[in-house]
């Protein structure tokens, strides 16, 4: 195996010493033009690639950010991210990516990467209900920012939608179409998400002066596709069939409307649809989507925003005085988008 190439041996090969090539590495403004010529020649034929873990150790700080995500197939955490690299390349830093895959064990084990790691701070979107895991990390005082969920306390900043507002948006956009029987496609119930888009569809059916019964809910194990079809092959076995579906996000909408084109079941004519999200897909689909869109990308850059004020150091105002970082929940608004799948003629 071949050993890597250290300082040392770029300053032997350049004929200087191991401060003079830190210097061109770190300070070249400092170094002679023909001496940093000579060192960056030294550096290119023997493939010297400095040590980040070292200069960490040196810093006392990481230049990397972690992002932990629910799940990376779906298209809504792929713009979040891209929004939070963003926003963490224009401060220089990069971002690890990691998926839970909606497992709190997952989670766990990433988390402690992240100690491991010591990175900069992390972006995080919780799988875990009980909060242990997060609780579990907060003891090693490494800045975080809740993504995509609201901060209960005031322990960490956080970045969301208005979820009951968007349910709330979606049914009543329903019920205005005349539907007065709804299924809700939910997802796993332990996610503050399904929960408040619940809350906004059962909101949205008591301003119609209608109950809570109007609303048949169909739980799923996970956010994907092929839970959207285990769901709507649910949805087709029922003997009073709804006549709308409000799917908890967009890649469980597919899924229904994937069932429902193979049943011969017509979207929206038979059954309207709407998902939330408003993925690349929904637009795209056979049946374009109507959807609840959250600005994923805006989501992102905030978090990260956020997470690099919180860690500044010797952030200073006019006065001399050291900044206090305030924790702060930022909750942004979400859209309608409407498409073919919600307007039937009914």
């Amino acid at each position: 195996m071949a050993q890597s190439v250290g300082i040392k041996d770029v300053a032997r090969a350049a004929g200087v010493s191991v401060g003079t090539v830190s210097n061109v590495i770190n300070r070249p403004d400092t170094v002679a033009t023909e001496t940093r010529a000579r060192v960056l020649s030294a550096i290119d034929r023997l493939g010297y690639v400095r040590s980040e873990s070292a200069r960490q150790l040196r810093a006392g700080r990481s230049r990397i950010m972690g992002l932990l995500v629910l799940d990376m197939g779906n298209p809504f955490f792929v713009d979040v991210a891209r929004g939070a690299e963003r926003a963490a390349r224009d401060a220089g830093l990069g971002v690890m990516v990691c998926n839970s895959a909606e497992s709190a064990g997952e989670e766990a084990e990433y988390l402690s990467l992240f100690a491991e790691q010591r990175v900069r701070g992390v972006l995080l979107t919780p799988a875990d209900a009980t909060g242990r895991n997060i609780a579990s990390f907060r003891r090693h005082g490494i800045p975080f920012v809740l993504v995509d969920r609201v901060s209960e306390g005031t322990a960490e900043c956080s970045v969301s939608v208005d979820d009951v507002a968007g349910g709330a948006l979606a049914v009543r956009h329903l019920v205005d179409a005349g539907h007065r029987s709804i299924a809700y496609v939910s997802g796993p119930p332990g996610f503050t998400q399904v929960r408040d888009r619940r809350t906004g569809a059962l909101n949205a059916l008591a301003e119609a002066g209608l109950g809570p019964d109007s609303l048949r809910e169909l739980p799923t194990e996970r956010l994907d596709v092929a839970a959207g079809r285990d769901a709507g092959a649910r949805l087709l076995g029922l003997a009073d069939r709804p006549t709308a579906v409000f799917c908890a996000n967009d890649l469980l909408a597919l899924g229904v409307l994937q069932a429902m084109y193979a049943a011969g079941v017509k979207v929206p004519d038979d059954l309207a649809i709407v998902g939330y999200d408003d993925i690349e897909f929904a637009a795209a689909a056979a049946v374009p989507l109507t959807s609840v869109r959250q600005p994923a990308v805006t989501m992102g850059a905030l978090a990260a925003e956020m997470l690099l004020e919180e860690t500044e150091e010797d952030a200073a105002g006019a006065d001399g005085e050291r900044r206090t970082h305030e924790h702060r929940r930022v909750v942004l608004q979400p859209e309608l988008v409407v498409r073919r799948s919600s307007l039937s003629a009914r």
